[in-house]
């Protein structure tokens, strides 16, 4: 009788168990089609064009195997022009936004009334920062007569050709992206106000000034956010488009001609399909390797409450 029980038991738990499964199923459905068709299958048919010839126009390619790989890296020289674009634009953007993140972050990081309207404004750039629209605003404020040079105008310096230099032009899309510092700058206030006030405290009684403070709590206890919104600007600097499409063109000298800019042209303006994949996948590639490379140091940098490392 009890063994009969059990095995009722048994089955009613395998039951539920599989009705849960199905539910779980039946809620993930969507996302897991919206991956296979927008994701997945794209990936996958990218890499197949990128060994072949394929045109969009011509709505047919040849396998060539390497030949796209080759001509990227021997022949291309608008490639080159492209991949030091997009490396100077992450040297710099990066750790400047960053910086920017953390200095807000911290400014914002007390209890005075209306804080959390300056938190609001301080984030809305970056709601829009990557739109149409702030784009071309930014090409105005940066043109020959735009609000820069109007208010150098004003103190008696004659604005250079912000857009048309190619020492000044990628600069202007550097402090876009440092204009855009409203997303790592509240993952970093997050971050301070865990820290707990007990350590600030002890280390005022020991004596230890605002910058010792600084050194030896705030950005060792904020590395693990720090080693976060590192991956995640590194990767978006690298993919970068909208703000070099509307502002430059790639302009000049193709010295904001970035990475993805020129796929884009590769494959949307001159149908080479083909090749545009190729390069497409050695900038994933890329993005792979410093990601796993910057997974790789954080060992040495990245401080944990517990002994047990990085997850």
């Amino acid at each position: 009788m009890a063994s009969a029980t059990l095995t009722k038991a048994k089955r009613s738990q395998r039951s539920n168990f599989g009705q849960d499964n199905l539910v779980g199923y039946l809620f993930i459905g969507p996302w897991l089609a919206a991956f296979f068709l927008f994701t997945l299958i794209p990936i996958t048919v990218s890499l197949a064009l990128s060994f072949t010839d394929y045109n969009i126009l011509s709505n047919s390619g040849d396998f060539i195997g390497l030949d796209n790989f080759q001509r990227m890296f021997f022949e291309d020289r608008r490639y080159a022009r492209s991949v030091n674009a997009t490396l100077n634009y992450v040297v710099f953007a990066v750790p400047l936004k960053l910086v920017f993140a953390l200095g807000v972050a911290m400014l914002l990081n007390t209890g005075r009334r209306g804080v959390s309207v300056y938190r609001a404004a301080f984030y809305a750039p970056s709601i829009v920062g990557g739109s149409i629209a702030v784009a071309v605003m930014w090409r105005e404020i940066f043109g020959n007569d735009g609000l820069v040079n109007f208010t150098l105008g004003l103190l008696g310096i004659e604005g250079p050709n912000w857009l048309g230099r190619p020492e000044t032009a990628i600069w202007t899309l550097i402090i876009l992206a440092a204009w855009q510092f409203g997303s790592p700058m509240l993952i970093f206030l997050a971050g301070l106000k865990n820290i707990p006030r007990h350590l600030y405290e002890s280390a005022e009684i020991d004596g230890a000034n605002a910058l010792q403070r600084f050194l030896r709590i705030t950005l060792p206890m904020l590395t693990p956010i720090i080693f976060f919104n590192l991956i995640m600007q590194l990767i978006s600097g690298f993919m970068v488009f909208t703000q070099a499409f509307i502002v430059t063109q790639g302009r000049p000298l193709d010295t904001t001609l970035f990475y993805a800019l020129y796929v884009y042209r590769r494959a949307f303006e001159l149908n080479e399909m083909g090749y545009a994949s190729a390069m497409a996948w050695v900038m994933l590639m890329v993005i792979a390797l410093l990601t796993a490379l910057v997974f790789r140091s954080s060992s040495y940098w990245v401080h944990y409450e517990s002994d047990e490392g990085p997850a």
